[in-house]
């Protein structure tokens, strides 16, 4: 279902690729033999996000762009509001929870407190190549990723727009531009782009963008007419998606694969469905980039807590504790979102109409 600039359907699929990263990154803290190859491909959630995030901004200022009524000032705040006071309010949680430790006698990794990256990331530009080193809270660093891509938004719009009448295309173009993409960066650089955060991190964003933006494309020409065809597609595309995924396929095979899946819920959400999007799952959606956020900095305390208290010198914990502590971030995420995440969008936002209602309306127009 879509609502106004919401496909619904789609807001619940944000909270599984946020919990898929969380997996990846609290796997190693659990005391069992092996990790499971859909955990091992946990760090692909960053891609599904990034593929959602291109289809979702053409979703909501395409016409704007198409029409010439885009402002890009009223764009980059708005996206600014959306992302970076949780990003500030991460980064200073992190100082004072490092500082607190070593008062209290952890030892805190010295790359955490990196001094020399910290205008990097108040910049939101240490995924650019300007940071010496994966400081402060390592997550943001696809929050600078995503700082590129709204920056750059008008040169994807305008491609999109230039085939906008030929979407298989732009989604052909896309997907090969990915393919080249990734197998000359690893030829080049000796390891995957998909792995890239602090380094080349706003490179990595640049093929699941433009993807994004060409699916919504064939989204927005080809719409969906039938909902049980829609269903079909989406359950397929989904299987297609995990075997990919649970057999270890290449990066980017698993990429297209939940662009696909994307496309498909997208689809269904335009034959005016009501499936998947249940108020809790859309709630957790809502939460996700909260989960995102805080997911590290909370793994760092609650297991160094654990393991002290417990005497675990290798911080692998038993799975009734690894479970508390994992499932813990949805409650504590939902704290986040809800005390500062929501209220400074909305007080960025409301800034930026007070200063849009004091211009000049000669300025406005």
């Amino acid at each position: 279902m879509t609502d106004g600039q919401h496909i619904r359907q789609l807001t619940g699929l944000r909270f599984f690729a946020a919990f898929w990263v969380v997996l990846f990154h609290y796997w190693p803290k659990l005391d069992v033999a092996g990790t499971p190859m859909f955990v091992q491909k946990g760090y692909l959630g960053v891609e599904l996000f990034f593929i959602l995030s291109g289809f979702i901004l053409c979703h909501v200022y395409r016409t704007s762009v198409e029409t010439e009524r885009f402002c890009y000032g009223s764009f980059l705040w708005n996206r600014l509001a959306r992302v970076y006071p949780l990003h500030l309010a991460t980064l200073v949680g992190i100082g004072l929870l490092a500082g607190a430790a070593t008062a209290t006698g952890f030892t805190v990794d010295s790359h955490i407190l990196s001094w020399s990256s910290l205008p990097a990331n108040l910049f939101l530009v240490h995924a650019w190549g300007f940071a010496d080193t994966a400081a402060w809270n390592h997550p943001s660093w696809s929050i600078s990723a995503e700082w590129f891509a709204y920056l750059t938004f008008p040169l994807f719009a305008w491609a999109v727009l230039r085939l906008k009448r030929r979407p298989l295309v732009a989604v052909a173009l896309a997907v090969g531009f990915m393919i080249g993409l990734y197998a000359a960066f690893e030829q080049v650089a000796g390891f995957p782009l998909t792995r890239a955060t602090i380094a080349w991190g706003a490179l990595r964003i640049v093929p699941c963008f433009a993807y994004g933006c060409a699916l919504h494309a064939l989204w927005r020409a080809r719409p969906a007419r039938s909902r049980r065809a829609a269903l079909a597609g989406v359950a397929l595309s989904t299987a297609l998606a995990c075997a990919t995924v649970a057999l270890g396929a290449p990066d980017a095979l698993i990429v297209v694969g939940l662009g696909i899946v994307i496309l498909f819920l997208g689809r269904l959400a335009q034959t005016g469905s009501n499936l998947f999007t249940a108020a809790p799952l859309v709630y957790l959606g809502e939460i996700s980039y909260s989960v995102y956020m805080i997911c590290v900095p909370w793994m760092i305390v609650s297991v160094n807590a654990t393991a002290k208290l417990l005497q675990i010198n290798d911080e692998r914990l038993p799975l009734g504790l690894w479970l508390v502590v994992l499932l813990s971030v949805i409650p504590l995420s939902a704290a986040s979102y809800h005390l500062i995440e929501k209220p400074a969008r909305g007080r960025m936002k409301l800034l930026s109409e007070a200063w849009g209602a004091r211009r000049p309306k000669a300025a406005r127009a």
